[in-house]
């Protein structure tokens, strides 16, 4: 069987050197204690769950952390897609819209600008046709133009 025995340091034994007064005799100790630094109000979230870090063990911390970097990283990916995709959309119908709306427009006004000829045409048709009556009015001469017929012309406005 182990028996324990103490052995006593000679240094203990000695008395301290110098002056053993307790007027030069100071308490460092008692001082920290009553004077503490620490500040709850200024402790914030990010201080309490680093502290808390000790509670989970590691196998678990970084199975979460491992967790946590993957949706991380798998959200950055499709931001990052998805902001990509926009650029090529936005930027192939800038190049494709434009000039098709440029051209519908320029379309348009042709159209127009044809519908008012066929309109002159037909004005100065009623105005100088040689078989109209000489003493129907212009009204009734547009009217018969126009194919209204059933006995109901074009009246005149005054």
């Amino acid at each position: 069987m182990v028996q324990l025995t103490e052995v006593v340091d000679e240094h203990f034994q000695d008395g301290q050197p110098g002056p053993e007064e307790d007027g030069d005799f100071t308490d460092t100790d008692s001082e920290i204690s009553e004077e503490s630094e620490y500040d709850p109000e200024s402790e914030t979230l990010a201080d309490r769950l680093y502290a808390l870090r000790d509670i989970i063990p590691p196998t678990t911390r970084g199975y979460i952390s491992a967790k946590v970097d993957a949706v991380t990283g798998a959200i950055g990916s499709t931001l990052s897609f998805s902001g990509k995709a926009l650029w090529v959309v936005s930027s192939s119908a800038l190049l494709l819209g434009v000039p098709w709306a440029l051209a519908w427009a320029e379309e348009q006004q042709v159209v127009e600008m044809e519908k008012e000829m066929k309109m002159r045409e037909m004005g100065s048709e009623i105005l100088t046709d040689p078989s109209a009556a000489a003493g129907s009015s212009t009204a009734a001469q547009l009217g018969a133009a126009l194919g209204e017929g059933g006995g109901q012309g074009a009246k005149p406005s005054l």
